[in-house]
């Protein structure tokens, strides 16, 4: 299925640019996600979602798989499965950006494929559940990540006028400069992926988010369980009686 959205964020074009393509510091801005390692130009992890008292955990990965610094265009491909293995999910996420004032619009085009118990609320409900994460995942991300940007580069302390001209003169009243030291050998990245120490998401509650679409496809499945219960039971009575 295809979902389309569109938000905006209170910084300019460059600086939102910059943290899309920063999947390690939007990950957690995500409802249900958790990021667990890095590896290569892949992202590993979880997202968890709750329907009632039914909760699916989806372990995957998602990697940048096209950037387009000109236009402002990225893609994002991400797959995950249930690890009871009721079902899965694969989306290719796409993502404009444009200026918008002193602000930037992002566009974002989702082409979802799920299975399993999540997919039988349908195209109507999933499209609305994403409409509403994708609201709380931009109050994360300016929150979190956009806003603290915004203040260290507001509170960098500026580089001094004319600062190589300094410190030569300096060197030539204090005499002649000492042997130098041969570098340090940089020790070799460890291989395997880079484990990433963040808390356990809660589980996005698809009822709570939902609300009522979800709820009235809920109800034909109770009726029938509550029917079910009360002929198990009169056949339980009937045994009984003979």
């Amino acid at each position: 299925m295809l979902i389309e959205d569109e938000f905006r964020v209170n910084v300019p074009v460059e600086e939102a640019w910059s943290v899309l393509l920063d999947l390690e510091r939007i990950a957690p801005c995500m409802p249900g996600a958790q990021l667990q390692e890095v590896e290569g130009d892949e992202y590993r992890g979880t997202v968890k979602v709750k329907v009632g008292p039914i909760t699916a955990q989806y372990k995957g990965a998602a990697r940048l798989t096209e950037v387009d610094e000109a236009a402002r265009r990225a893609v994002i491909r991400a797959e995950g499965r249930d690890t009871r293995g009721q079902g899965n999910a694969s989306a290719t996420i796409t993502a404009e950006l444009t200026p918008d004032s002193d602000g930037t619009k992002v566009r974002i085009e989702s082409d979802v494929t799920i299975t399993g118990k999540v997919a039988q609320f349908g195209r109507g409900v999933i499209a609305d559940v994403s409409t509403k994460l994708l609201g709380q995942f931009v109050e994360n991300l300016e929150r979190d990540v956009l806003v603290g940007s915004s203040a260290d580069e507001s509170t960098a302390a500026p580089a001094p006028a004319g600062g190589g001209v300094i410190v030569e003169q300096a060197s030539e009243i204090a005499g002649p400069a000492p042997a130098t030291t041969p570098p340090a050998t940089t020790p070799a990245p460890p291989s395997g992926p880079r484990k990433i120490d963040s808390p356990e998401a809660e589980p996005v509650d698809l009822l709570g988010t939902a609300g009522t679409p979800v709820l009235k496809r809920l109800a034909p499945v109770a009726v029938v369980l509550v029917l079910l219960a009360l002929v198990l039971r009169r056949r339980r009575r009937r045994r009984a009686r003979g």
